[in-house]
């Protein structure tokens, strides 16, 4: 363990310092990051402090990080999405928490995305998917689909963000903090009133039981304390079982967990015998070839999905100008 208290430097002797690792949790939901990054920052701060027990993270620099970095790939391999993890931890440590660049991050060798072509199935692929798979995963499948949402929009829907009236569903704060609208297909609405009048019966009875709201972003918690008790703010999806909140202690009902759906997509992949590997996000991907081949334009596709910028975007329509699935 570090010899050294973990302190952040404190100029009033009179009271303790905070303790680093507070204070980066504290920061980190400050920016409304999810738990699970949480985690994540946590974890890498703490292996890079395991690292170099003698030494303060201020008193690090590249190449002390360099080296931390050098052991986690031999011990137990890096892949790109863990090396990125890793780098925006520390680099948030230093410049949100310990108030400074570290001397030589930009430096450091950064891992390249490589581009990825995206996966997509044919209709009746898709059709004969959902012929495998339980009635409870119809729905959110065939939302992922039929709006080009992505897995964790999807699970995370609340009441207040569908619109049965002009048939539209509203996505907040989503990837890249981008809020957009995407319609919501017709064939799907006597399902969707089902499933929020199921809904309606388990908030009702959460409600009977005086069981916590649903978690709400803490801005809007602090303003109106039972804002996560409305109708409005249940999920559309909820969990049939309850979940202790571990930022708060609280217990609460949470969304369906995602992966029910991404394994029910794979076990009903394997009935339908279709070889390719697919998942939740290939349902996203089949959508967006199916919308340019209506004949609608890239720009119109990009604000659908999201994107930040349209060269993501254009992967589908080289994709579509080739004539082929690279993994058909």
């Amino acid at each position: 363990m570090n010899t050294m208290p973990l302190n952040l430097p404190h100029e009033d002797t009179a009271n303790p310092a905070p303790l680093l690792f507070d204070v980066l949790r504290k920061q980190i939901r400050a920016k409304r990051f999810s738990l699970r990054t949480e985690k994540a920052y946590v974890l890498w701060a703490e292996r890079l402090i395991r690292f170099h027990p003698k030494l303060h993270p201020k008193e690090m620099g590249a190449k002390e990080v360099e080296a931390f970095l050098a052991h986690i790939d031999s011990t137990i391999g890096f892949s790109l999405s863990t090396q990125q993890q890793a780098l925006a931890a520390l680099a948030f440590l230093y410049r949100e928490v310990l108030g400074m660049d570290l001397p030589g991050l930009d430096t450091l060798p950064r891992p390249k995305k490589p581009q990825r072509i995206p996966v997509f199935l044919t209709p009746q692929e898709v059709e004969t998917i959902f012929a495998h798979l339980e009635e409870k995963h119809h729905l959110p499948a065939r939302l992922l689909y039929g709006t080009g949402m992505r897995l964790m929009e999807c699970v995370r829907l609340r009441v207040k963000d569908v619109d049965f009236d002009t048939q539209e569903i509203f996505l907040h704060d989503t990837k890249g903090n981008l809020d957009r609208v995407v319609p919501l297909p017709l064939s799907l609405l006597p399902a969707l009133r089902e499933q929020a009048q199921q809904a309606s019966r388990l908030w009702q009875e959460d409600r009977r039981q005086n069981i916590p709201g649903v978690f709400v972003p803490p801005e809007l918690e602090r303003e109106d304390p039972n804002l996560g008790e409305e109708w409005d703010w249940f999920w559309v999806f909820p969990s049939p079982s309850l979940s202790t909140e571990p930022r708060t202690g609280h217990t609460h009902r949470p969304p369906r967990h995602e992966q029910s759906l991404q394994r029910a997509i794979r076990r009903a992949m394997t009935k339908a015998g279709i070889s390719q590997y697919a998942s939740t996000n290939t349902l996203r991907h089949s959508f967006a070839m199916e919308y340019l081949r209506s004949g609608y334009d890239i720009h119109s596709l990009r604000k659908l999905l999201g994107h930040a910028d349209v060269y993501a975007t254009k992967l589908y329509t080289r994709l579509l100008e080739a004539g082929g699935n690279p993994a058909a």
